[in-house]
């Protein structure tokens, strides 16, 4: 630990070094000047000094640039803002007490020192300083292993998929590190694809650790049962597996799943509670609103499973309320929006779309998670 002493007067330097010394801090630098310690701890440098103070005694009065001054100087640099600034001074003028806490001062101990008051003040200081390296050391711990979730939450979701006659692409703007919604599609059968697209209740760590869980048996659900509401039934029942009877939170989500049988041309779904997904089949506009309530909030669910046929083409869109949320604040008036640019031939994916639909979104932060999939099957 280094406390670094500033003041013009060697007196006043050699009193406050011996008090020190005495109390058992032997690693001290004494500087005349506030150049001086700005020498020291790198001021002028981009990079960081390894020779940084964890405390700083400072006179208040000093010439050339003041104590005050001194501390705008270093609270100005992110780097030394927690550094805690002790000033020593011989005013007192309760106006320049104030400037000085102000400036960034963290307390201040009056002249002629008082051997208990001084190294009080200090221990408090260094107790806020330790306090506050502790929780910046674990803050990064936090964002590193976030940012390694993160990034297995992003391998397991299914990538963009075309072959002769089926492709699907996404567009998906998680609203934190760590997001709520989640999709995948698989090949289920000879010539069958599912696609599914759910969005957990609220968002953030909580959300994306029950959406692992669904992960986890999510490919064997779907390839292993062929019906619909079987699928349904038996997500339903893996998450009503989450709920404790003494727990006030249940977790709960909306989900859209939609089967492509391009041998029989047809395209089965079910709708637990999610916002209606839009289909654009031979020209004519169809809602895939058919389904049953939310899942994991009943033990028991009446399913229904809804079905449409395709000569020619078809276009589907599956989006979560947040892209509805973000887009419009009534629902009906943001699937108009979206109907409108899936008739558009520019709009050949999720992306395309998503660029149609808000033309001057850029990286700004968004209130909720935001997916939006384009299925297309000729």
């Amino acid at each position: 630990m280094n406390i670094a002493i500033v003041d013009d007067n060697k007196t006043n330097l050699l009193i406050i070094e011996k008090i020190l010394h005495m109390a058992g801090y032997s690693n001290l630098s004494m500087f005349s000047s506030a150049k001086e310690l700005y020498r020291f701890m790198g001021m002028d440098s981009v990079l960081a000094s390894e020779s940084i103070a964890d405390l700083i005694l400072m006179d208040m009065m000093m010439p050339e640039i003041d104590g005050i001054e001194a501390c705008r100087a270093i609270r100005a640099q992110e780097r030394f803002r927690d550094i805690p600034i002790i000033f020593v001074t011989a005013l007192g003028d309760s106006n320049k007490m104030a400037e000085a806490l102000d400036a960034g001062a963290t307390d201040y101990v009056m002249k002629p020192i008082n051997k208990t008051e001084l190294l009080a003040r200090i221990r408090s200081a260094l107790r806020l300083k330790y306090e506050k390296d502790w929780h910046r050391e674990r803050d990064k711990r936090i964002q590193y292993e976030l940012s390694l979730a993160k990034q297995v939450q992003q391998n397991v979701l299914s990538k963009p998929f075309a072959n002769d006659q089926v492709q699907v692409t996404v567009k998906y703007v998680p609203s934190s590190e760590l997001a709520g919604d989640f999709y995948a599609w698989y090949p289920i059968g000879a010539n069958r694809f599912g696609i599914i697209l759910l969005d957990m209740m609220g968002h953030g760590i909580a959300s994306s650790l029950v959406c692992m869980y669904i992960y986890s048996f999510l490919k064997d659900t779907l390839t292993g049962i062929s019906e619909l509401d079987g699928v349904m039934q038996e997500l339903n029942r893996r998450m009503m597996q989450l709920h404790w009877a003494d727990n006030l939170m249940n977790y709960y989500f909306t989900a859209i799943y939609l089967v492509v049988d391009t041998d029989a041309r047809t395209i089965e779904y079910v709708n637990a509670g999610h916002p209606a997904g839009l289909a654009l089949v031979d020209g004519k506009v169809q809602k895939l609103d058919i389904g049953c309530c939310a899942l994991g909030l009943f033990d028991h669910i009446q399913v229904t499973t809804g079905s449409m046929t395709y000569e020619r083409e078809a276009r589907l869109v599956l989006y979560t309320d947040g892209l509805a949320e973000w887009m419009s604040g009534d629902p009906d008036e943001a699937a108009d929006r979206i109907m409108q640019g899936i008739q558009k031939t520019e709009a050949q994916d999720a992306d395309a779309l998503f660029q149609q639909l808000q033309p001057d979104f850029g990286d700004e932060p968004v209130p909720d998670d935001m997916c939006l999939i384009m299925v297309s099957v000729s």
